[in-house]
């Protein structure tokens, strides 16, 4: 069969694949569009089409555009490390511009923060809230340059120390420096998520249960601010393409292998992701809001590039796999060994304080869940479990867990024994001005964060060990909601430390 021909068929079983309001999808190779194809609505009240010119909310996928113009500002942006003190007034040795460019900062995720503050899902959150938010860190998670942690304000900072520094809107200088030579007539960067421009919905909601327009009301602008359409995004495919070969391309340099401090290979710089894909190094990102999915990839070796956009909750990435499987001719993979049952579990995290879960799914495969949602780890005959960027192998009772693009290896030991329940009370964060309250209500132990966002939702802990809970966080105001929150509490219940994977280490003191 013919790459042509592998790439309908997958495109073919969208529709019924990807249950939900619409799409739209195009691969590239040497730069010609191969398939560019939308379905369905746009708006399914008003029925309006979902085209390639339609818009979409690109989300994450803005991270590499606000580099691109910070790039063509400023060839060296490390003039700009003087402005930072402006933004995070509190940090006596703030991060440097590169730390933030490659997700590097040790910053804890605004997104993630705002629960500790109080916000709920639906919650107003304006630029003036980002900047009392971010003005807020006085520490940090990590070390600058020793980690990857992904950090959303990193990027809303980039676009501000930008723009402050033109005396001009940062859309305006994103249409001057990206959108107009790459020809994306119709690309703006769009802060207000509560609407489109053009009218399109995005959609929570599933095929059995309906579709409902998804509420957002916050404010974007370098991190996930800009509305595109596929026609759009198939120029920027192009652009890529067309320069492959210029080592001083805006492209090159952003796409160009970054490391950690101490020499290890990072796997994310200037907004773009590395990764591997059916053995390929893909360089690109996706992008996420409640009611939009997205996902580009270039793939330099083969010369191919594609986007996948759904204004639903779909996941692009599997889809964008399947794509490139196809025009690569790529076998089924054989059946891996079963996963070991023995790994099933919770554990706790050395380095981080994070609580680690381990499932066997029915396709005896291992289901890691550490941050926001899970990873499927595929069993190997020397067993261990990985997938590209995770790593773990037993230790004894304990699993040793390698992250390689985040530069972190660890220890995750087993959780045993019962969890104390004398943990009601309140607690306050400094840095934040956050609270955490526990209360039993009919014996059933809850927890809610309160701050200058507001009051959150009471949600039931959920006990892992000793001094050791799980507070859920399956909804927030970003696409991917920090998941669960590990509680720690000291030994005499005055001192709680709280994290996430986005937001970790933060210290609460009994009120």
């Amino acid at each position: 069969m013919s790459a042509i021909a592998a790439v309908e068929q997958v495109l073919a079983s969208l529709p019924a694949g990807v249950r939900g309001p619409g799409g739209a999808v195009a691969v590239l190779k040497d730069g010609a569009v191969v398939m560019r194809h939308s379905w369905g609505w746009a708006d399914v009240d008003r029925r309006i089409r979902f085209t390639p010119a339609t818009l979409f909310r690109i989300c994450s996928i803005t991270k590499q555009f606000t580099c691109a113009t910070m790039l063509e500002r400023h060839p060296d942006p490390t003039m700009l490390n003087a402005d930072l003190a402006a933004h995070l007034p509190r940090l006596a040795a703030p991060p440097s511009v590169l730390h933030l460019a490659h997700n590097q900062s040790g910053l804890r995720d605004y997104w993630a923060t705002t629960v500790l503050c109080g916000a709920t899902p639906e919650s107003v959150f304006g630029p003036d809230d980002a900047r009392v938010l971010t003005a807020k860190s006085a520490s940090l998670q990590f070390a600058p340059g020793t980690r990857n942690s992904y950090c959303n304000q990193n990027f809303r900072i980039l676009g501000e120390l930008v723009q402050d520094r033109a005396g001009r809107d940062l859309g305006q200088l994103m249409r001057t420096h990206v959108f107009d030579p790459a020809g994306m007539p119709s690309a703006l960067l769009c802060p207000e998520t509560a609407a489109m421009p053009d009218g399109t919905i995005g959609y929570e909601g599933s095929l059995e249960d309906g579709w409902r327009p998804a509420v957002n009301r916050l404010h974007w602008t370098g991190d996930a601010g800009i509305a595109a359409s596929l026609d759009d995004m198939i120029a920027w495919e192009q652009t890529i393409d067309a320069a492959r070969d210029d080592p001083a391309s805006r492209y090159a340099i952003q796409s160009a292998p970054q490391d950690f401090a101490d020499g290890t290979p990072a796997g994310y710089g200037f907004g773009l992701a590395r990764m591997t894909i059916h053995g390929k190094l893909a360089i690109g990102h996706g992008g996420g809001l409640r009611g939009w999915r997205s996902t580009r990839f270039y793939v330099p070796s083969e010369r191919i590039s594609v986007v996948v956009l759904f204004n639903h909750m779909a996941d692009p990435g599997a889809v964008a796999g399947s794509l490139l499987g196809a025009m690569l001719d790529v076998a089924v993979p054989q059946a891996a060994p079963a996963a070991d049952p023995a790994w099933a579990g919770s554990y706790r995290d050395s380095e981080t304080g994070l609580v680690a879960r381990v499932a066997i799914t029915q396709a005896n495969a291992v289901q890691l869940c550490f941050g926001p949602g899970s990873e499927t780890l595929d069993p190997t005959i020397d067993g261990e479990a990985g997938n590209t960027s995770v790593r773990l192998r037993r230790d004894g009772g304990n699993l040793l867990m390698e992250r390689s693009n985040e530069n972190l290896r660890s220890t995750l030991v087993r959780c045993e024994g019962e969890a104390a329940r004398d943990i009601e009370g309140t607690f306050h964060n400094a840095e934040y001005g956050a609270t955490f309250t526990c209360v039993s209500a009919g014996g059933v132990l809850y927890g809610a964060f309160a701050g200058f966002l507001g009051r959150g939702l009471m949600e039931p802990l959920l006990p892992v060990g000793p001094d050791l809970w799980r507070l859920p966080c399956p909804r927030a105001l970003d696409f991917s909601a920090p998941g669960d929150w590990t509680l720690e509490f000291s030994l005499d219940r005055t001192r709680l430390t709280v994290g996430c994977w986005l937001a970790r280490g933060v210290g609460f003191v009994r009120v």
